[in-house]
């Protein structure tokens, strides 16, 4: 069943949503770091700055990859509100990621391109959790549509409760916290400089801002499919885990790209099959 209208209020609503949820994080990590930091209403000022800029382009390609980017995060957001196919959202999610280390590679900057390198590794990292919560939530409701999950009065937290902790863990490093900003951060603390965005900038720049907070919006509403039975426990869900993912942020130190990709596969990957290993066998599948 897709819903067009959620569709379309996640495409107007969701630029917003997630501007606030950046300067909301800005405040907090300030303030956590005994600073006052920057008004809540700061990233939209950015961007508002960024696109009266005059854009310098490296190669023409750029504007391909960057508005390539920033369509499939929106097509799969869009998608996902909608109720659409879970597996076709994540097949989207994972494109538009490749577009932007595309975009990266061909600027030909050394910063550039070593960030591009890192983005690849996250994406080799946080991809199969993603993919095996997919795969969970299908075992408990016999179904890959969002609408479908988010109807199921089945807690899946109860369910796939190690499928949930691998999750935050990769969430992680899509939201681009320490310990796992290696590709690029908001803070000014990356060796790399800007990584994978070093070579955007004005009216380009803007435009990946604002699909991070597109793409913000969709990895917090899957969240929510984990507690889709109850709105309200949702809701505090996600907001408990965004709280979270800050204070992580401001705890831990960067992480090497090679530790990363070992805890993601090693530890939230264990969570995950173990998880489904245990749901397979006690589901009554498993022959005699």
């Amino acid at each position: 069943m897709i819903l067009l209208e959620y569709a379309v209020l996640f495409i107007v609503l969701a630029p917003f949503i997630g501007g606030l949820l950046a300067g909301i994080d800005r405040k907090l990590t300030a303030r956590m770091q005994g600073r006052v930091g920057p008004p809540i209403l700061q990233p939209f000022y950015d961007v508002g700055k960024l696109f009266q800029k005059e854009q310098i382009v490296v190669t023409p390609s750029q504007h391909f990859y960057v508005l390539s980017y920033l369509v499939f995060i929106v097509a799969s957001g869009a998608l996902f509100f909608a109720g659409g196919d879970l597996l076709l959202v994540i097949f989207a999610f994972t494109l538009a990621h490749i577009f932007l280390v595309l975009g990266a590679y061909s600027s030909y900057s050394p910063y550039s391109f070593i960030g591009a390198e890192r983005e690849l590794i996250q994406i080799i990292a946080y991809e199969p959790m993603i993919i095996l919560a997919a795969v969970g939530m299908y075992m408990v409701t016999k179904s890959f549509f969002v609408w479908e999950i988010m109807t199921s009065s089945l807690p899946l937290i109860l369910y796939l409760p190690g499928v949930f902790l691998g999750f935050l863990m990769v969430l992680t490093i899509k939201l681009r916290k320490s310990p796992f900003d290696l590709s690029t951060s908001h803070h000014a603390h990356q060796e790399i400089v800007k990584g994978v965005t070093t070579e955007f900038s004005g009216p380009m720049l803007a435009r990946v801002e604002i699909a991070h907070w597109y793409e913000n919006v969709f990895l917090l509403g899957f969240i929510y499919l984990f507690f889709a039975w109850n709105p309200l426990v949702g809701i505090i869900a996600i907001i408990v885990a965004y709280l979270l993912e800050i204070l992580i942020d401001n705890t831990f130190s960067r992480a090497t790209w090679k530790f990363t990709l070992k805890s993601a596969w090693i530890i939230a990957g264990m969570m995950g099959l173990v998880n489904l290993g245990v749901l397979y066998y006690l589901s009554g599948v498993v022959p005699v």
